[in-house]
C-alpha cells in the first residue's frame, strides 16, 4: 500500500482560497479514492482546523501537524515530522515546501503573484524584513519546483507563467482545473433578513475576496463614487475577513470621504449565497489571478459579472462576462454602467455561463490530481 500525505494545514475558510482548495481536494479525493486498499492517505492539518474535517473512510486519517505557515517550525520541526510518517508521497497544496523535506513531492503553486507585485504594501513588515521575506519566498518556490516530482498548476496562465518564471519545462507541470459547486442554501424568504444582518440595501455591486493591493480595490472604490453621484441609493458591498489589508481599505474609504460602501466582513457560505444572489452585479477588478473562483461563483448564482481583461480571466470566464482594464476607471466605469444598463432577468443560468460553469468541478479536479499522484507512484 503506497502512503500519500497531503499537506492540508491551510484547510477550511481561515486559509481563504488556498484554505477551500485544501478543502474541496480533501473531501472530493475521499469521494474518488476512499475505501481503496492500495492507498492510504494522511491529512495534516491545525488545530484551529482539526475538527473541520472527520474522515469517512479507512484509508483516510487526519493527523494534528500544527506547524504556523512560513516559520522556523515549518522549516526544521515539520520535515522531521513527515520523514517519521514514512510516506512515499507528499502533496504540498502550497508552494511553502519546508527547504529540508527531501523525499518526493508534488506541489500546487496557484500563482506567482509576488513575481510580478512586489510592494511592501503587501505586508505589515517593515520594508528590509519585507524584501528579506521576499527573497525566502523566491528561494523556497523556486526550490519547490526544481525538487518536486509534478508541479500543479490552476490554470493554463499559471502553468506558462511558472514555466517562464521559475526554470521548469511545461511537461513538469500538470494543469488541474479548480471547481465550482453551486448550493442555494436559503429560500427567499430568508434573503431579506441577511441583507438586514450586514446593513445592505438593493441595489448594490458586489465583491468577494481579500483585499491584498493587487485586488486593485482602491480604484473600484474610487470608480463607485463615480456610480454613486448618478445613482445616490447604489451600495458597494466588500466581503472579506477583517485583516491588516481590509483595515487598510477600511481607513482609505474613510479618509477620502466615500459613502454607501458596506464591509460585512467575513460572511458564512450560507448567507454569502444570498449576497451572490441579490447582487445587481459582480465586479472583480483584480490586476493579476492564477484562476479566480469568486467571478465563477457569481455565475453559478445567475448573478452577471464583470471582470478585469488581464492574466488568467479571459481563460477561465470566457464570453460568459464583460471585460475591462483595471488600470483604466474610465473603461470600468464604462463596463458596469452598460452591464447594469443592460441586466437581463434572473431566471435561470445564461447559456454562455453554462458552458463555462461546465468546465470547472472539483470531482474532476481530484481525479486528476489522483491520476498525478499515480503516475509519480509508479
Amino acid at each position: 500500500m503506497k502512503k500519500i500525505g497531503i499537506d492540508a494545514r491551510f484547510y477550511g475558510p481561515t486559509g481563504k482560497g488556498l484554505g477551500r482548495y485544501a478543502q474541496k481536494l480533501v473531501e472530493y479525493l475521499e469521494m474518488v479514492d476512499g475505501g481503496n486498499k492500495e492507498r492510504q492517505y494522511v491529512v495534516f492539518l491545525r488545530k484551529d482546523n482539526f475538527d473541520l474535517y472527520q474522515p469517512k473512510h479507512e484509508n483516510f486519517t487526519k493527523v494534528l501537524a500544527d506547524f504556523s505557515w512560513y516559520s522556523f517550525a515549518e522549516q526544521l520541526g515539520f520535515p522531521l515530522f513527515l520523514y517519521a510518517q514514512k510516506l512515499d508521497l507528499v502533496h504540498f497544496c502550497h508552494f511553502n515546501v519546508p527547504l529540508l523535506y527531501c523525499k518526493q513531492f508534488v506541489v500546487t503553486i496557484h500563482d506567482l503573484i509576488l513575481f510580478h507585485h512586489p510592494t511592501v504594501r503587501n505586508t505589515t513588515l517593515n520594508k528590509y524584513f519585507y524584501f528579506l521575506k521576499l527573497f525566502a519566498y523566491r528561494l523556497a518556490i523556486r526550490r519547490a519546483a526544481k525538487k518536486a516530482r509534478k508541479i500543479i498548476a490552476v490554470s493554463e496562465f499559471t502553468r506558462s507563467d511558472i514555466v517562464a518564471n521559475l526554470g521548469v519545462t511545461k511537461e513538469q507541470v500538470e494543469m488541474t482545473y479548480e471547481g465550482c459547486e453551486y448550493q442555494c442554501f436559503l429560500n427567499s424568504k430568508c434573503d431579506d433578513d441577511v441583507l438586514t444582518k450586514y446593513g445592505i440595501m438593493k441595489p448594490y455591486l458586489l465583491y468577494v475576496g481579500n483585499a491584498y493591493p493587487h485586488k486593485n480595490l482602491e480604484r473600484l472604490v474610487a470608480v463607485f463614487s463615480r456610480l454613486r453621484n448618478k445613482n445616490d441609493k447604489l451600495q458597494l458591498v466588500l466581503v472579506g475577513g477583517k485583516d491588516f489589508f481590509y483595515e487598510n481599505l477600511e481607513k482609505f474609504v474613510f479618509d477620502g470621504g466615500y459613502e454607501g460602501i458596506i464591509f460585512p466582513g467575513y460572511v458564512p457560505d450560507r448567507e454569502l449565497d444570498v449576497l451572490y444572489k441579490r447582487a445587481e452585479l459582480y465586479v472583480f477588478p483584480s490586476l493579476y489571478e492564477g484562476f479566480g473562483l469568486p467571478p465563477l461563483e457569481a455565475l453559478a448564482k445567475s448573478t452577471m459579472v464583470v471582470s478585469s481583461c488581464r492574466t488568467s480571466m479571459p481563460e477561465i470566464l470566457q464570453d460568459a462576462v464583460s471585460y475591462f482594464d483595471p488600470e483604466d476607471l474610465d473603461s470600468m466605469e464604462k463596463s458596469i454602467l452598460f452591464a447594469l444598463e443592460n441586466k437581463p432577468p434572473k431566471k435561470e443560468l445564461p447559456k454562455k455561463a453554462i458552458k463555462v460553469l461546465a468546465k470547472f468541478s472539483w470531482r474532476k479536479m481530484a481525479e486528476e490530481t489522483l491520476d498525478i499522484y499515480k503516475k509519480v507512484l509508479r
